[in-house]
């Protein structure tokens, strides 16, 4: 192997936002400068960000509250309040620094120098998209009334510019998660823009506060970033899915590898054999056993029937209902769909939530082990998503006196998110402690 090779789970970027907002359900559990939850004190003039410390709060003073805190006390909680917070951020930051002045990197691999950087206008707005796309255009005219009460007229651009930053903003935005990827907000990140996507990601990126973190999810040559991909979309959506998820929000189509594979549909009928079949063929590419017109009919039975739980999970409060309603999809797809067909795996997920929520550990458990091949085909084998998974079902063989099997399944958790996440991050630093505690308990 070449001396110069990327390994996996290699940083190659870490960069501060150029522009962030905290999502406003946090607001007063959470810092809205660092992200960081407890105790927190809100601002005492307009009474609606909270900070953790008098530093969080100065920082926060100093970038970009001072301008809109005395507007602040005057909006309502209106929904789109996040996105329009954001953008009058944006807009604080362009009068400040203006639209060429790098973003905060705090290191990068190769690529990023005082000489070569990203900055706000090599962004692309895709404002010849925005204008004739109705759906943006309306979310725009409500968030540019907004934006008038959160900013004063003259920091206000015209209508023009505004659109080319609301552009930028729908197509370059990150949702930040913590690592057990809940939402905390929205940000703006200069550098990691550049990355395009793939539903077959070679590079992941986490957070830490508000801080993004690019690693390698595969060895790579070397970095270059015209290369580097992530995902833009959930992973365990259907090709015609993500392809148009991905078009409605970022106005292109993905031809990437796995877009353009036949997607696993239906389970062989001839149960000795585990090729994916597609339920347009009349018999099974590998065994050519025969796919009748009563097997077909079956199969869209089952997919309509999927399809009205998904509604009846929409409704229902019952979190033992979900289960429930997820156990009889699961049954209903016994050999009629494939292991890898994404609705199989979709169910196989809601069961394995639903059970964590309620700390059904034997359900965790059975369903978290049958989530596991799909979650390495869709999501890779060093994903943070597949790490999480091993990491709970390891918790629940711990919880069913299962010692061993859990600390085999806990290492594996341990070996994938170093990876995704690196070996310095604190959720990781938790969960090697936690086993070599179980390591302990089990020698002695």
């Amino acid at each position: 192997m070449s001396a110069k090779v990327i390994k996996k789970g290699t940083t190659i970027l870490t960069e501060e936002p150029f522009a962030f907002v905290l999502n406003s359900i946090h607001r007063t559990t959470r810092c809205d400068n660092c992200f960081t939850s407890g105790k927190v004190l809100k601002c005492s003039r307009c009474q609606y960000v909270h900070y953790c410390d008098r530093n969080c709060q100065k920082e926060s003073w100093r970038n970009v509250h001072k301008v809109e805190c005395a507007r602040l006390k005057k909006v309502s909680l209106e929904p789109l309040l996040d996105d329009a917070r954001l953008m009058a951020r944006i807009i604080i930051q362009l009068n400040k620094v203006g639209d060429d002045v790098p973003g905060i990197l705090l290191s990068s691999y190769e690529y990023f120098t005082a000489k070569n950087f990203r900055t706000f206008k090599d962004l692309m707005s895709h404002y010849s998209d925005i204008i004739v796309d109705k759906k943006r255009m309306e979310h725009f005219n409500k968030i540019h009334k907004i934006l008038f009460q959160l900013l004063d007229e003259t920091l206000m651009p015209n209508t023009s510019e505004l659109i080319s930053i609301y552009g930028k903003l729908c197509t370059n935005r990150f949702g930040i998660v913590n690592e057990s990827l809940n939402d905390l907000g929205i940000g703006l990140y200069l550098g990691a823009s550049i990355m395009d996507h793939s539903c077959k990601p070679n590079a992941i990126a986490s957070f830490k506060g508000t801080t993004v973190i690019v690693r390698t999810l595969t060895d790579l040559p070397s970095v270059d970033w015209s290369q580097i991909r992530i995902t833009y979309v959930n992973l365990l959506n259907s090709n015609k899915d993500r392809r148009e998820e991905l078009y409605n929000s970022y106005y292109f189509w993905c031809d990437c590898e796995r877009c353009k594979e036949k997607e696993p549909m239906a389970a062989c009928p001839n149960s000795s054999c585990d090729w994916p079949c597609s339920i347009e063929d009349d018999k099974c590419e590998k065994c050519s056993a025969r796919i009748s017109a009563e097997f077909k009919k079956n199969f869209q039975e089952v997919m309509d029937f999927i399809e009205d739980c998904l509604e009846k999970m929409k409704t229902t409060t019952y979190v033992n209902d979900k289960l429930s309603l997820s156990k009889k999809c699961l049954e209903k797809q016994k050999n009629v769909m494939h292991k890898f067909n994404i609705q199989h795996v979709r169910t196989l997920e809601r069961a394995f939530i639903t059970a964590t929520n309620q700390l059904y550990w034997q359900d965790v458990e059975f369903y978290g082990k049958k989530l596991v091949p799909g979650y390495k085909l869709y999501f890779g084998e060093v994903h943070s998503d597949t790490g999480m998974l091993y990491m709970y079902i390891g918790m629940a063989q711990r919880h069913l006196g299962k010692s061993n099997e859990a600390l085999e399944t806990l290492n594996k958790a341990k070996t994938v998110l170093k990876i995704s996440y690196g070996e310095k991050n604190s959720f990781v630093s938790t969960q090697m402690a936690t086993m070599d505690v179980m390591e302990s308990c089990a020698i002695n």
